[in-house]
């Protein structure tokens, strides 16, 4: 079942949506058409909704393509797909944030600008074609190769992607990630506080401790390591300490194990410390300029099976290999946090250097996108 799967994937990408874009390229391109697209989420993803608001508010509309693959049933999908490569086919401008296999299905038209607006900030683990575990090994051409320009969060992230993605380095620009932009808004940073004290008034006057774990293995069969220790840390800090679980979504669909409904980057404005292992998601974190925990328990297995882009040990935060002194390193996090203030404000400068708040307007004026 799963070979014949595959091969009617290949099938459309490879011969129907090809034919079905040359079909509707005949028709001229539409000035001033925008397509924001997304096939990992049932609703607009975070990485795409500053851009989505600020268009809005320029008077453009946007016509969204967002749907979860994994979860839409084949007949739906299909719809899906000849609704996108129909409107593709006459765009002047498209977004994305993620891997997105219909736009690369066949060369795009020169007249039509598509944008990569990219999902993570910084340099952590392996991705694309520098490792095994994200390209399928049965896909055939360069998924990225229609990019007209990937925002990057830092110019030290623009040569390692033009190698992962394998795309020109001229096409990658260190305009910083869109969604970070809300970082640097005190307004939505008041009503994340405001919604999270709403939903969990028992955490009033607690430190909060947010723990956000990539997940292991693939998107069908995910699975996480650490949670025991996390818990037994948790009991161990006592009550004046509030932990929240944000397990990937990946895990939360075979068996939810988040207790937390409010999504990561929300809870970044009332966080004390964070703690994650592989995940990107400690760039964001940082523009916040607050403690953060590094627990790796499987660093070795990890490191040798996936890779890293720098020397995971050498960051300047905690680095946690045993569950044991988790708890210690938690109530330790802000006297780290201030001794080695000087080499985290490098390292946050370094690798989200262009993230300063006005990321969303710089991509604007790039592609020549502004009122």
């Amino acid at each position: 079942m799963f070979r014949i799967r595959q091969y009617i994937k290949m099938l459309l990408q490879n011969v129907c949506l090809p034919m079905l874009y040359r079909f509707w390229a005949r028709r001229p391109v539409q000035k001033g058409k925008i397509l924001m697209a997304d096939a990992h989420h049932t609703m607009m993803p975070f990485s795409m909704r500053r851009m989505y608001e600020t268009l809005k508010e320029e008077g453009k509309e946007p016509e969204l393509f967002v749907a979860d693959f994994g979860t839409l049933g084949f007949g739906a999908m299909l719809r899906f797909l000849v609704r996108f490569m129909r409107a593709y086919a006459t765009a002047e401008y498209v977004f994305i944030c993620d891997y997105f296999l219909p736009a690369a299905s066949c060369k795009k038209r020169p007249e039509t600008t598509l944008v990569q607006l990219w999902h993570s900030c910084g340099l952590m683990k392996k991705i694309a074609f520098d490792t095994g575990e994200d390209i399928p090994k049965n896909y055939r051409g360069n998924m990225f190769g229609n990019y007209s320009y990937l925002t990057m969060s830092a110019q030290v992230c623009v040569p390692v992607h033009a190698h992962a993605l394998r795309i020109p380095q001229e096409r990658i620009v260190a305009t910083g990630i869109s969604r970070t932009d809300y970082y640097f808004d005190p307004k939505w940073n008041a009503r994340c506080q405001e919604q999270f004290y709403a939903q969990h008034p028992e955490a009033a006057g607690k430190k909060i401790v947010v723990w956000a774990p990539t997940f292991r293995g693939n998107a069908a069969q995910p699975y996480l390591i650490g949670l025991s220790d996390i818990q037994r840390a948790a009991a161990a800090l006592g009550d004046d300490w509030q932990l929240l679980i944000k397990a990937h979504p990946h895990i939360d669909a075979h068996g939810r194990v988040s207790n937390c409904t409010i999504p990561t980057e929300e809870l970044f404005a009332v966080a004390d410390v964070l703690i994650t292992d592989y995940s990107s998601v400690m760039f964001d974190y940082l523009l916040y300029k607050k403690p953060l925990v590094l627990f790796s328990p499987d660093l070795a297995e990890y490191e040798a099976k996936r890779g890293f882009y720098l020397d995971y040990r050498s960051m300047p935060f905690p680095v946690v290999e045993d569950g044991g002194a988790l708890a210690g390193a938690i109530e330790g996090s802000a006297a780290y946090a201030e001794a080695h203030r000087a080499e985290q404000e490098d390292f946050c400068q370094t690798y989200t250097g262009a993230c300063d708040g006005q990321a969303t307007e710089r991509i604007l004026k790039l592609i020549g996108l502004t009122c």
